[in-house]
């Protein structure tokens, strides 16, 4: 069952296979949110150091894609269990607003990723509230 929805869905909670650790596509956890000014994204990556990690934006889709190796190197252990996702992923995102190319910004920290995604000052405009008044 496990091989059926391995494709689809995020590997979790699939136990090694032949005493190996397996390698799954996996789906880091992102936030992204809107501010006045900027879009702010936010991944969880743990395990990944800010060279496993590739940032690009084409167009309005921002492309977050990396991989996680398996790096124990213990002949002769072999895995009962293994619940930890390695592999490569790869997140698309449409941004809901331009932002200027210039100033995106990102950072990598304790497993964490920020990029920062300022708005062009078309963007930035302030919100117009549109009266609604009942009909006749």
């Amino acid at each position: 069952m496990n091989e059926l929805f391995g494709d689809l869905l995020p590997a979790y909670d699939m136990p090694a296979i032949a005493g190996t650790p397996l390698k799954t596509n996996w789906f880091p956890r992102i936030d992204m949110v809107e501010g006045e000014r900027d879009l702010l994204v936010t991944a969880e990556l743990p395990g990944l150091s800010d060279k496993d990690v590739e940032i690009s934006l084409v167009g309005d889709l921002l492309t977050i894609k990396g991989e996680k190796k398996f790096e124990l190197d213990e002949k002769g252990r072999v895995f009962h269990r293994s619940e930890r996702s390695y592999g490569s992923f790869q997140r698309v995102f449409e941004l809901p607003c331009d932002v200027d190319r210039k100033s995106i910004k990102a950072v990598f920290e304790k497993g964490v990723l920020k990029v920062s995604l300022p708005k062009i000052e078309s963007a930035q405009r302030s919100v117009c509230r549109i009266e609604v008044k009942p009909g006749n």
